[in-house]
């Protein structure tokens, strides 16, 4: 028997258990469109910024570019807060710590498609027009609760 991986009465393993754990600690982002992110320079100095936040189960994602300083800050420090706010990032609720997790790919599709749904015009049309006529890359990062 290899430890963590045992089924519990439910049928369902450790990973099972993970992702309600994360899927409870993302439920306040859920109802909202817009988190404020906040992301740390090297320092230490709090930066926070709004974007646009899809939470699927027990993960949520969000977009970016290339060049941003908040993928720069991402690089170098993936901690970071999120809590739910207004489209000009006044927070609504406490904020959660998360860790960030850079995504290509398979879900990296996945993650476009959620936030072309989420907010049809502004991320299905207007941020991935952006991002080619200015020539940038789109990031795609996926947030994971961290505890305590």
């Amino acid at each position: 028997m290899q430890s963590g991986t045992e089924d519990t009465a439910d049928g369902e393993g450790d990973a099972g258990h993970r992702g309600r754990e994360r899927a409870v600690a993302l439920e306040p982002l859920g109802h909202h469109k817009t988190a404020v992110l906040t992301t740390f320079r090297r320092d230490g100095t709090p930066v926070t910024t709004p974007v646009t936040i899809v939470v699927d189960g027990g993960r949520a994602v969000f977009r970016t570019y290339d060049r941003a300083w908040k993928a720069k800050r991402l690089r170098n420090n993936p901690d970071v807060e999120v809590a739910p706010s207004t489209a000009r990032g006044r927070p609504l609720g406490p904020a959660i710590r998360a860790r960030t997790r850079r995504i290509d790919g398979d879900e990296a599709r996945v993650a476009r498609r959620l936030l072309a749904r989420r907010a049809p015009l502004l991320q299905g049309i207007v941020v991935p027009l952006t991002h080619r006529l200015a020539r940038y890359r789109t990031l795609h990062y996926e947030l994971v609760p961290v505890d305590g």
